[in-house]
């Protein structure tokens, strides 16, 4: 989806026109890195040969995924500069992007550091020598803030072009020192234990969490989006060959190295066990340095370009520093500012000095990263929005489960850790969506696609089969909504949590394109106000040349929620002219056409009073109508609003009938389980002498809701006056069923 701010954002121009063989080895390069050289040695000791491959297999579980999803969605739009991040912003948004991004960023600016420090502990084997010669304890930090320092001038004064040039030579040392480990014999061979490694070995998540960056590196290539030739191609291409390439040299390193040392070798990881195998040993130093070497160059050509495209989408809070880090430098807009930035960052990690305490802060990083990635993909799918067309597909299921790894392997790495990032995500999503007073909603829009989608397949669902308990489904139709405010209330009381409610405003008139454009802003103050009332129905307007044309229109209409509507509700004050009465009576008729459940609210200056009591009244001439009277009861105590309210039934039989009548009626509160007390239901002997007008007015007269049932034949009879009966009562709600409706 694209955001106004999105389309406003500047696009990057300039670039260097890369094809497809860079994001393989800025990828790969990555993939076959530091933590393959210093730390699977030390997963086959710890947690044996299948603890070992199940690494690999858990992590390629969120890396696949990921990978999957990143082809898809950088084939469904142009991506240009900053890479996941651009992506991310362009799905989600750039209010949720910013914040993903921010993280992203963080975590390839310290995976700069991590590579840095591993480029130092290449030179470990030396550490002897420096003892013995010099009397000197060597510190893996003597040669990686220098190297640091060094990388940065490099990147400054070359750009990226010099660091592309250079992947190709690593790639083919790296290339090397594989080839000789893998002709190597080792010296200690015995067969690693399948199930566990040495005594007292960590825990597995621990290892998993030292681990997972190696498999990360499949994204490194992505950064270069905006010096690609072809993003479309040479992303989905690239980082999917170098995932699958990296799994089977992953694969095949365990298994020679569960051959060839001993456990207790393999997890010690002072030394370089790959070092011992290999048929010459110094190559294995050699690959380290240049493996971590071009890992860090992949990191600070990608970090800096993410830093540039979140300034260029002014996301940091103030313009001045957005400015700063989105200027780029010459025709290939080289990012220096982001990268003296990310240099800067990238020296405070280095002085650590720790390869696993960094390892485990970019693991976390990555995890929200790759998440948010496989749940973009997941959303694309469910929403079916059609403006995205990927030419490379992934599955939902696949998308769903990377997303759902992420998420579980957070909390199983740290929980501590999983709940900072999470709370860390949230607190500069806040911060963004503060700072950019002109952001839209993103998190809302998201999910308006998927709602849709949920909508339309759910209402052919409810067409094809119907619910089979009776709920109400209320249409109403009225000219009076800005005059009054207890019909659309008591609408949303009625369709709260057991229904679904539609209320059109009906405007007079023809349907033209000046009387349409004010019925849109009508529709949206409808909209404010049902929102700010919390109330949960569907409203919109009806143009229409008369109050009974629109009604029949809307009697015919298919319900929004996918039921067909069952019911209509009227409504008038008892201040109104007999006019609107003589209207409602029409209305009446009218709906009992299409057989619907007719309902007339008459209400005053009450306004439902303390919402405390709901009074019904059945009658031997209108008994078919209990029914919806009792439920139409129940449901309005299921709204907060009348919580507190207690139904009291008054039901009035001719003398020969009180004792059948008085027991089907309990029958049918205990069968039905109504929350009705016994107490509350009074049986009155009664016949055509009596005042029937005075027993309500005597009963029910400071009642908040009186529910009166009505027949056919008495509106035709009576017509408007009908409604009118009982004077003394204060709101009342009139009920004539049409359906048989059923409390089991």
């Amino acid at each position: 989806m694209n955001t106004p701010d999105q389309a406003a954002s500047p696009r990057f121009n300039g670039g260097h026109g890369f094809g497809t063989g860079p994001v393989f080895l800025a990828s790969v390069s990555t993939i076959l890195g530091a933590i393959m050289f210093l730390r699977f040695g030390y997963a086959v000791g710890h947690t044996g040969l299948l603890g070992a491959l199940g690494i690999i297999l858990l992590g390629h579980m969120v890396t696949v995924p990921t990978a999957l999803a990143i082809a898809e969605i950088a084939t469904n739009r142009r991506v240009e500069g900053g890479g996941e991040y651009f992506i991310i912003s362009r799905s989600f948004g750039t209010t949720i992007g910013g914040a993903i991004g921010v993280s992203l960023y963080l975590s390839q600016a310290i995976s700069v550091a991590f590579y840095m420090i591993a480029f130092g502990e290449a030179f470990s084997p030396l550490a002897p020598w420096l003892q013995e010669s010099f009397g000197l304890v060597f510190d893996v930090r003597w040669v990686s803030i220098p190297a640091t320092l060094a990388l940065t001038i490099l990147i400054l004064s070359r750009g990226a072009d010099l660091g592309v040039k250079a992947l190709w030579v690593v790639a083919g040392v790296l290339g090397l020192s594989l080839a000789f480990f893998f002709l190597g014999t080792g010296t200690e061979v015995q067969q690693v234990p399948l199930f566990a490694g040495i005594e007292d070995a960590d825990p597995f998540i621990l290892v998993f969490a030292i681990c997972f960056p190696a498999f990360t590196g499949m994204t490194a290539g992505v950064g270069l989006s905006g010096d690609l030739a072809n993003p479309r191609k040479s992303i989905p291409l690239g980082i999917m060959s170098a995932t699958l390439a990296g799994m089977v040299v992953y694969v095949a390193l365990v298994l020679k190295l569960s051959t060839s040392a001993t456990p207790e070798t393999l997890a010690d990881t002072s030394r370089l066990v790959m070092a011992d195998i290999a048929v010459w040993g110094p190559i294995i130093p050699i690959g380290l340095a240049c493996a971590s070497l071009s890992s860090a160059l992949g990191s600070i050509l990608v970090a800096p370009r993410t830093l540039q495209a979140i300034g260029a989408d002014g996301i940091i809070p103030t313009s001045r520093a957005n400015a700063f880090v989105a200027e780029g430098i010459g025709a290939t807009n080289e990012p220096r500012n982001a990268t003296l930035i990310t240099s800067a960052a990238a020296l405070a990690f280095v002085t650590l000095g720790s390869v696993d305490l960094v390892a485990q802060v970019i693991s976390m990083f990555f995890m929200v990263t790759y998440g948010a990635l496989c749940a973009i993909s997941f959303l694309e799918h469910f929403a079916a929005r059609p403006s995205y067309r990927p030419s490379f597909r992934s599955k939902w299921w696949i998308s769903l489960t990377g997303a759902l790894m992420c998420l579980l392997i957070m909390f199983q790495m740290n929980p501590l850790y999983a709940l900072a990032s999470i709370a860390f995500m949230t607190g500069l999503y806040a911060l963004i969506r503060y700072s950019r007073k002109d952001s839209s909603n993103d998190l809302a829009a998201i999910f308006s696609g998927v709602m849709t989608q949920a909508t339309r397949v759910l209402q052919i669902k409810l067409q094809k089969t119907p619910p089979e308990d009776w709920r109400p489904s209320i249409i109403m139709v009225t000219p009076r909504t800005f005059d009054r405010s207890a019909p659309v209330q008591f609408l949303a009381w009625l369709c709260h949590r057991y229904g679904f409610g539609t209320y059109l405003h009906f405007v007079e008139g023809k349907l033209d394109r000046a009387t349409f454009e004010r019925t849109r802003e009508m529709q949206k103050r409808m909209v404010q106000d049902i929102e700010e009332k919390k109330s949960a129905i569907y409203v919109d307007t009806m143009i229409s040349p008369s109050f009974t044309s629109a009604l029949a229109q809307s009697l015919q209409a298919p319900g929004v929620s996918g039921m067909e509507n069952n019911s209509v509700l009227f409504e008038f004050s008892i201040h109104d002219p007999f006019s609107t009465v003589e209207q409602v009576v029409t209305g009446c008729r009218m709906a009992a056409v299409p057989r619907m459940n007719r309902l007339v609210l008459r209400h005053g200056d009450h306004y439902f009073g303390n919402r405390s009591h709901i009074h019904l009244w059945l009658t031997w001439h209108d008994y078919r109508n209990a029914n919806l009277m009792i439920i139409l009861a129940y449901v309005l105590l299921g709204h907060p609003d009348w919580r507190r309210a207690e139904i009291k039934i008054f039901a009035a039989f001719p003398y020969s009938q009180v004792g059948a009548e008085s027991a089907k009626l309990v029958a049918m509160i205990q069968d039905g389980r109504l929350p009705i007390t016994y107490k509350n239901v009074e049986v009155i002997p009664t016949d055509d002498d009596v005042d029937f007008g005075k027993l309500v007015a005597v009963r029910s007269e400071e009642a908040d809701l009186v529910v009166l049932g009505f027949t056919e034949a008495r509106l035709n009879e009576k017509g408007g006056e009908l409604f009118q009966r009982h004077p003394q009562l204060k709101d009342v709600l009139f009920v004539s069923s049409e359906e048989e409706i059923y409390i089991e």
